[in-house]
């Protein structure tokens, strides 16, 4: 399988929560095959507050069906 490679833009959590510090939601989630770069943020909720990367790539490589280590992730 080849790995899968997303970028994303990130914006502010709305809610801090008490426990763990600001998170952050996806505001726009692209995917990129080889030269070509598609929107994909219409496939994720985009009101969850995300507490860290590596939460965040634990939901793209359950939600494209990938293992978590081929998946590559950049924030833009």
């Amino acid at each position: 399988m080849r790995p899968m490679k997303f970028s994303f833009q990130a914006s502010r959590a709305t809610r801090p929560v008490a426990d763990r510090p600001q998170g952050f939601r996806v505001a726009r989630l692209w995917r990129h095959e080889g030269a070509a770069s598609t929107e994909v943020s219409h496939l994720i909720d985009r009101t969850y507050d995300y507490a860290s990367l590596r939460e965040l790539r634990w939901h793209l490589a359950d939600r494209f069906a990938g293992p978590v280590a081929d998946l590559a992730l950049d924030r833009v």
